[in-house]
Order: structure tokens, then C-alpha cells, then sequence
């Protein structure tokens, strides 16, 4: 199954945008889509494809199935992570308050198992998104 890239961008307003990195000429359709978050965005443009997909069926057309590599400019990366590595930034991507999280950094208090999934389910989709860089 070919590759094809979609390009994660922020936009002015401070929502992000995901377009088909491909020659129109290579593929017979193109994809966008856009949300408040990276994975709003993410969401409207692989619904996009499904519904692409069933119009093409649909109307009895060959559709060329692909996989996307989802890759976020590094304008885009730096101002959408410009906070994370403060704890407010971290509270952002964990779901964990900042003052609980001030008690784990000082020592003060261990996080729970319930806290500990959130933190790293956070950092892994921070680590996720890090890795989608072009």
C-alpha cells in the first residue's frame, strides 16, 4: 500500500489544518481536514477518507487505498508545544493539575496508578507527535 504524507499545520487563529502531500496527478482525490487540536483535525481528515472511499464505491470507481504519515511542520510543532515543558505545559498534555504535578517533581507526593497511566499515556502521545516530524 503506498505512503502517502499529510502535512499537520497551525494556522493563524490557532487551529490546525491537515492536507495530502501528493501530486494531483498521482492520485485521483485529496484529502483536508481541521480542528481545534491536532487530533480533531486528525479525526475530520481520516473521516474524510472513509467518506471519499464510500463515494467512490458508491459511484463504481476504483479508489486507491493508501496509509498516511501523519508529519507536523516545526513551526507548528514549536508553538504547539511551547509550553510543555513547564508544568502547566505538562498539566496540558497529562490531564493532571499543575500543583499535583509541583508535589510529584518536589518529591512530595507519588502519584497514584490512575495519575501515573495519564501522565504516561501524555507523554507518549507527546513522544508520538515528536516522532511525526518531517
Amino acid at each position: 500500500m503506498r505512503k502517502v504524507k499529510a502535512i499537520i499545520e497551525r494556522s493563524k487563529d490557532g487551529h490546525y489544518s491537515i492536507y495530502m502531500d501528493v501530486d494531483v496527478r498521482e492520485i485521483s482525490y485529496l484529502l483536508t481536514g481541521t480542528g481545534e487540536t491536532i487530533e480533531e483535525a486528525k479525526t475530520d481528515f481520516l473521516n474524510g477518507y472513509v467518506e471519499m472511499k464510500a463515494f467512490y464505491d458508491e459511484k463504481g470507481k476504483d479508489f486507491e487505498e493508501v496509509e498516511f504519515d501523519f508529519e507536523i511542520d516545526v513551526v507548528s510543532f514549536l508553538t504547539y508545544y511551547a509550553t510543555v515543558f513547564t508544568l502547566s505545559g505538562l498539566a496540558k498534555i497529562t490531564g493532571i493539575a499543575q500543583g499535583q504535578l509541583s508535589h510529584y517533581v518536589n518529591g512530595k507526593n507519588r502519584p497514584n496508578k490512575k495519575n501515573e497511566d495519564k501522565i504516561l499515556e501524555g507523554l507518549r502521545t507527546f513522544g508520538k507527535d515528536i516522532a511525526q516530524l518531517g
